[in-house]
């Protein structure tokens, strides 16, 4: 199973690219180099996705982060959000031809926005919890020499 910090850098190294794919305007992928990095990404952001859930779900429990309750209802709405980006990047990745504007709209799927919000918001909140258990068990503190 991947970490959390592979799976996010997965599917922003996905988003990145096909922000740039889509500034190119191009017709399709066919013989492009950047095509093909294009469909590399899709697939690797795909599978990312197929294991995010679990592993953030791992995350919270190895973290014991409290109250399990809000971070259950929240990993919930997370799994959504991944199904959701996972169809819309299948779907993508299974059309004969990538043109610049459908990966435009792609990038600018609500699915997709929420899920990278997702991401950075329990991100975030995960390097807290960390933090703060680093502070309680002393290893927090910088070295006073």
């Amino acid at each position: 199973m991947a970490s959390l910090k592979e799976c996010c850098d997965a599917i922003e190294e996905c988003y990145e690219f096909m922000l740039a794919y889509a500034a190119q305007g191009l017709p399709g992928d066919q013989g492009s180099q950047s095509g093909g990095q294009l469909r590399h990404l899709l697939a690797q952001a795909v599978d990312a996705l197929s294991e995010l859930a679990g592993v953030c779900a791992s995350a919270v429990k190895e973290g014991n982060c409290e109250p399990a309750g809000r971070y259950e209802a929240f990993l919930a709405v997370m799994a959504r959000d991944t199904a959701d980006s996972r169809a819309a990047l299948e779907l993508v990745l299974s059309q004969p031809s990538l043109s610049s504007q459908l990966i435009d709209s792609l990038n600018a799927s609500i699915h997709l926005r929420a899920l990278l919000t997702d991401l950075f918001l329990i991100d975030e909140i995960l390097k807290a919890q960390s933090g703060v258990a680093n502070q309680v068990s002393g290893n927090g503190e910088q070295d006073q020499t």
